[in-house]
């Protein structure tokens, strides 16, 4: 069976193995979709003979009142990978600037229009932050620029005043920036990080979220983008209608009143972070300080396949821009979890 390029691909386990794994490669939720979202689907499921609302009104309704803007503000998608998709279609850039290494499928957006894509490389020195060299490569010409915050598969952020430099340069050389922020909710003060609150000072600006990571709901394909009304007009009309499901409507507007969960997997999270990093480094691996929920860490020899034997998945780095070696991404879960693949490790290293 193929495997495929990115975390995740437990069919392709079970279609080997006849079981589902313990799967590090996936940065999702831990703690499973949480039940108010699961009963939503079910009541939604029975209207799935009718159209999903084009317009996705409730929700968008819903997701404004949480971000603090307007529901013109706000285009809901099937998954943020879809709006990444139409963003690039909408605006068809000739060149743009993307990190290595960051998420794949922006430069495979890119290449879907031709798109010469150029690369900042991001530095083990550095801990793979982002230095104030970025600026340099911001020139005329480069019609849209990728930033992940924080980014993956490192789990690292820009700092702010860089961020903000990077805002105002796209703005000077007429880019279109493009931030996603689908990891931003793991992150231990959020909204201190988030550019929601910059939009309106930024006409070129696109934010993307998700739902996918933080509830647990990678199956539904659930994203959203922030935007002034209309640069975000512009994506909308790049795409098909109906491309959100009335069952992914309604989880959608049932996540976002989960605040307990959003409670218990916060602190699980922040527990859980510099514990298995922690056990890492005790094995000798080389751990990059993420401030997500997950962690890059390099090993001194290959280790996808002996865990996989072990049920283990972990996100193999080896397709990423810029990551030489044994590279890996690990999801942060729960505490149980982490000591099972922590002795794995030490099987496999020893």
């Amino acid at each position: 069976m193929d495997r495929l390029p990115h975390g995740g691909d437990w069919a392709s386990f079970v279609a080997e193995y006849g079981a589902v794994p313990l799967d590090f490669s996936a940065s999702v939720s831990p703690l499973g979709t949480p039940r108010g979202v699961q009963a939503a689907i079910a009541t939604a499921a029975q209207a799935v003979d009718r159209y999903p609302d084009p317009l996705c009104r409730t929700l968008r309704q819903a997701i404004a009142g949480t971000e603090g803007v307007e529901p013109e503000q706000v285009l809901c998608g099937n998954g943020a990978a879809e709006l990444i998709y139409r963003g690039v279609l909408a605006f068809q850039p000739r060149r743009a600037l993307v990190l290595a290494p960051t998420f794949s499928e922006y430069e495979a957006a890119l290449d879907t229009v031709g798109c010469d894509t150029l690369h900042y490389p991001l530095g083990e020195a550095h801990d793979f932050v982002p230095q104030e060299d970025i600026l340099q490569y911001l020139t005329q010409g480069i019609g849209m620029v990728f930033l992940c915050e924080p980014n993956n598969p490192t789990g690292r952020t820009t700092p702010q005043k860089l961020l903000w430099k990077i805002v105002q340069r796209c703005q000077e050389v007429g880019a279109v920036l493009v931030v996603d922020e689908c990891f931003n909710s793991f992150l231990d003060q959020p909204k201190s990080h988030s550019m929601v609150d910059v939009l309106g000072e930024c006409p070129n600006l696109l934010l993307l979220k998700a739902f996918t990571k933080f509830y647990g709901m990678a199956g539904v394909r659930l994203g959203y983008a922030l935007a002034q009304a209309p640069l975000l007009k512009k994506v909308e009309n790049a795409g098909p209608p109906w491309s959100v499901s009335g069952l992914a409507q309604a989880a959608g507007v049932a996540a976002l009143r989960e605040v307990a969960y959003v409670k218990t997997l916060r602190t699980l999270i922040q527990e859980q972070r510099p514990l298995l990093r922690q056990g890492l480094e005790a094995l000798g691996l080389t751990v990059v300080p993420g401030e997500a929920n997950y962690l890059l860490f390099r090993a001194p020899k290959p280790l996808s396949a002996h865990l996989r034997q072990r049920g283990i998945l972990l996100r193999d780095c080896g397709n990423y821009h810029n990551l030489e070696g044994n590279w890996y991404r690990v999801a942060v879960r729960t505490g149980l979890d982490n000591q099972v693949l922590l002795r794995a490790l030490e099987e496999v290293l020893s």
